[in-house]
């Protein structure tokens, strides 16, 4: 058993994560947590590397490398990063992670959900987050919202009911799931999504305080 807190943001594009990632490390770190701050893919030199080929490969790459890429960086990523940080009583904040292949390869993508979870368990064992907050956003809104501010890597690329696909698949994952996945409504203004984040990070670290 880990001694940290473990939580995860998740949410389609333009959710608006990187903002509220920010918003959570202040809010623990004013509490006294020591805060290890990682995303995924990536989070590794490894990681990162696979990362870039993820998001930038200029080729096709087939749903099944696709997650098998994602796996390998997130083994590697459990055993440099976010289990010996856990071991030592922090908080690790990831942007993104198990959830958000359940939603892009599972339902954008079409693999399902079996496939993944059979690696999920030899990759995490028993490990999952404690908390998971999913930032909701209508896809045409995070999409709009993505075009604005970078150009688009290979998932940002995709069409509309690939991020519907995705969209459904975090929300039925958060309705499985409603004590650890969190369903933070992410149409609202910075400020209030990050009160409502404030809020459940409150509720939590109180229950494991």
């Amino acid at each position: 058993m880990h001694k940290g807190l473990f939580i995860t943001l998740e949410g389609g594009e333009g959710a608006g994560k990187s903002t509220q990632l920010a918003t959570a490390r202040d809010w623990l770190e004013a509490q006294g947590r020591r805060v290890v701050v990682t995303r995924e893919p990536g989070g590794t030199e490894l990681g990162e590397r696979i990362r870039a080929v993820l998001l930038h490969h200029g080729g096709e790459i087939a749903p099944e490398t696709e997650v098998l890429l994602i796996f390998a960086a997130r083994a590697e990523h459990l055993a440099r990063v976010i289990r010996p940080a856990l071991s030592t009583g922090a908080v690790v904040l990831c942007d993104r992670f198990t959830d958000a292949t359940y939603a892009y390869q599972g339902g954008g993508r079409g693999l399902g959900q079996a496939r993944i979870a059979e690696l999920e368990r030899w990759v995490q064992g028993d490990l999952r987050p404690d908390l998971t907050l999913l930032l909701d956003v209508p896809a045409d809104l995070g999409r709009q919202r993505a075009a604005d501010r970078s150009t688009p890597d290979r998932f940002e690329r995709e069409q509309q009911a690939f991020f519907e696909r995705v969209r459904a698949a975090y929300l039925a994952g958060a309705a499985r799931e409603p004590k650890r996945i969190r369903v933070i409504d992410a149409a609202r203004s910075a400020a209030e999504v990050g009160a409502a984040i404030i809020d459940v990070l409150r509720e939590v670290v109180h229950e494991r305080s």
